[in-house]
């Protein structure tokens, strides 16, 4: 089953929990602290993999999450760095974040990475906050925690030449021809409703992939028939091949049908006007179809003079070869699309990262008798420090009054015994001290 749509959840692996540990020689005396950093949680990377041609793996697991990072241990020992997850996607996957619907990446080539998930930092150990004036801290992090997110995975076909046209004009049949390929041929519409793909040899070391892509209907650009699950991979193509059925078999005029796909082709993406395309006049074997070629020129001459049209017939083979000369042709003098411009390069790699700023203000509120913090910085601090020594509450307290929370809840009227609520954690207000 060919799939090309998936929305699936990906988040980093947590950081590993620093460690209170103290040295405990048997000749050291006040041997200080010896707690070692937690490990770094293992980064969520998508890696493009040319042997896939499809999304169906994820239509069964569609949550991806790394792994947690070692916790530190004494004698300062570092914890272990998780293992990075690598998610293998088909070239041609855009990747794209559900909330913001923003591009993360475009996939094209072979090897290619992105993290779209970073794992945690790993919480550092008591060995850490040592001071002159602490020389035996009691304070450790928990490691934080990875990033998460929902992404949407969309596949647009990798392929060079893309043959477009109205349903049951023989683009199968074509392919079915010139490659290896065996799509599904019928005498119905929409007998193709996934794009298939082959491999085209035109002579000794000159080849390209070719589509045959769903067939087309008048709104398609509005979802109509297929819609946009054809569309879509039309981006991909640089060339493109409009099969036309010059013998009017269906009661259809064949410039009619020409003119109808290329609006639907332009209202999609205005880029695709312009994309370099061969008309193939196709059952020229047909009764009727040399009258109505003559003619199709007449018409099309007037609108796009310089366009090629190449009579052809899919059943006999005439003109087939002529047609992929040609392809091949304007396919040496088309350059690659380039992919979106990569913001990093790691050991001649290109990999993408996401980082993001940490806002270092607060926001102070008053329901009843309680005052409530609000700060990503405090709030994201309480989370990764361990709680629950004394050392780490007035670790705390220090960082509130630089930040000047103190300051500003005298100001909101804080006395000796005021509630102060930040996060799920609740203080009293000590006027005077150091800490709450």
């Amino acid at each position: 089953m060919f799939v090309d749509k998936a929305k699936i959840y990906v988040k980093g692996g947590d950081g590993g929990d620093g460690l209170v540990a103290f040295r405990r020689e048997k000749y050291v005396p006040e041997g200080g602290p010896a707690g070692g950093d937690g490990g770094k949680g293992g980064d969520v990377i998508f890696q493009v993999d040319e042997g896939l041609r499809t999304l169906m793996d994820f239509r069964y697991q569609r949550h991806f999450k790394g792994e947690r990072g070692i916790k530190g241990r004494n004698k300062s020992q570092h914890g272990a760095n998780a293992e990075k997850m690598i998610v293998r996607i088909p070239p041609g996957t855009i990747i794209i974040d559900d909330d913001t619907q923003e591009v993360i990446a475009d996939m094209t080539r072979h090897g290619q990475q992105v993290v779209v998930a970073k794992g945690g930092r790993g919480g550092r150990g008591n060995t850490r906050f040592a001071t002159p004036n602490n020389t035996a801290p009691e304070i450790a992090e928990h490691g934080e925690e990875g990033q998460e997110r929902w992404i949407v995975l969309e596949l647009k076909v990798m392929a060079d030449v893309g043959l477009v046209g109205f349903p049951s004009v023989g683009k199968s049949t074509l392919l079915s021809v010139v490659s290896a390929a065996q799509p599904k041929i019928g005498a119905y519409h929409f007998t193709t409703i996934t794009p298939n793909l082959g491999v085209v040899e035109v002579s000794e070391g000159r080849s390209f992939v070719m589509a045959d892509l769903p067939g087309l209907i008048e709104g398609a650009h509005e979802g109509v028939g297929l819609g946009h699950e054809f569309l879509r991979h039309v981006e991909r193509t640089r060339v493109i091949i409009h099969v036309v059925d010059m013998s009017g078999s269906e009661g259809r005029d064949p410039f009619d049908d020409w003119e109808k796909i290329n609006a639907e082709l332009r209202q999609y993406n205005a880029d695709l006007e312009n994309r370099p395309q061969i008309v193939a006049a196709n059952k020229m074997d047909m009764p009727d179809s040399a009258d109505n070629l003559v003619k199709f020129r007449e018409q099309v001459s007037k609108v796009r003079p310089d366009l090629e049209i190449l009579p052809i017939s899919s059943l006999t083979r005439q003109g087939v070869q002529e047609l992929l000369y040609r392809a091949a042709d304007l396919l040496d003098q088309i350059p690659e699309a380039p992919a979106i411009e990569e913001v990093t390069e790691i050991n001649e790699r290109k990999i993408y990262t996401l980082d993001e700023g940490e806002d270092e203000g607060f926001t102070i509120r008053r329901e009843n008798e309680t005052f409530i913090v609000e700060s990503v910085k405090i709030e994201r601090m309480m989370k990764r420090m361990q709680l629950n020594t004394h050392d780490a509450i007035l670790k705390l307290a220090r960082t509130l009054r630089h930040m000047g929370v103190d300051e500003e809840l005298r100001k909101r009227g804080a006395k000796d015994g005021t509630l102060v609520q930040i996060a799920d954690f609740e203080f009293e207000f000590v006027e005077g001290s150091s800490y709450y």
